[in-house]
């Protein structure tokens, strides 16, 4: 099931400009609704993949960070 969680998302955004992802970031967010957390989960997971070690690096400081507040 969660492979056809993964294979959804991706499916929906495919293709989108990185516009449309941030909308779909920002309003998966301030929607605050739990529903909305696996698909933000897998957005990240792509994220994370396609980073470099500097680049996990960083956000790792920023979630940490922000964590700490």
């Amino acid at each position: 099931m969660n492979l056809n969680l993964r294979n959804a998302v991706i499916s929906n955004v495919s293709g989108n400009t990185q516009a449309q992802l941030e909308d779909t970031i920002v309003d998966a967010i301030q929607s605050g609704e739990e529903k909305m957390l696996p698909g933000l989960g897998v957005l990240f997971e792509v994220i994370w993949q396609n980073a470099d070690r500097k680049d996990k690096q960083e956000m790792l400081e920023t979630l940490e960070n922000g964590l700490k507040k």
